[in-house]
């Protein structure tokens, strides 16, 4: 599971033996399920940058830009390092986004991983991102599937926006998952 916030559902941790957290705001890591999460089962294994691995505690697995790790058997590469700017540096804190097996979420940032990414997961809204932006990225990483990700503020016409600029992108592979449903890659 990658980032259980504040929109997650205690269900959500069924079946989760490891966790990865971008960083720290409320929407990525609701600190009250975790811990129910990691109370209920104490082997619940979560990764993240090290100043919010300190402050989440024990059985908190601290990984830096660079890092490559194992978790719930998937192959993880930590990259990024820092959270979008949304104006005069602020938040101005840590965010790493992660590989998993050619996916990469990158949580609240646009940066650009080294590797080939098979998939990504684009952020679609929030206070740092325009859908310039986004597209600037898509481009940039070069994936061969797109999927929104991040788009709870959206109403529909900016989810039918969002979808129809990236759409038009030719060579980033992007569609839309149908809430409730998943795909296979």
């Amino acid at each position: 599971m990658i980032d259980p916030g504040t929109y997650s559902e205690p269900v959500s941790f069924d079946g989760v033996s490891a966790v990865l957290v971008t960083h720290e705001h409320a929407d990525h890591v609701d600190r009250d399920l975790l811990r129910a999460a990691r109370d209920r089962d104490p082997a619940l294994t979560v990764y993240t940058h090290p100043q919010l691995a300190a402050e989440l505690g024990d059985g908190v697995r601290a990984v830096s830009p660079g890092e490559v790790f194992t978790a719930a058997g998937f192959t993880v590469r930590a990259v990024g390092g820092e959270h979008a700017e949304i104006i005069d540096g602020l938040p101005g804190c840590a965010n790493i986004g992660f590989v998993v097996n050619g996916v990469y979420h990158p949580g609240d940032s646009l940066f650009v991983p080294s590797e080939p990414v098979e998939t990504l997961l684009i952020p679609a809204a929030g206070p740092w991102l325009k859908i310039g932006d986004a597209i600037r990225f898509a481009r940039a990483v070069r994936p061969r599937h797109t999927f929104p990700i991040h788009d709870g503020v959206l109403n529909d016409l900016g989810l039918h926006q969002f979808d129809a600029w990236l759409g038009d992108e030719d060579g980033i592979g992007y569609a839309r998952i149908p809430l409730g449903e998943s795909i296979s890659l």
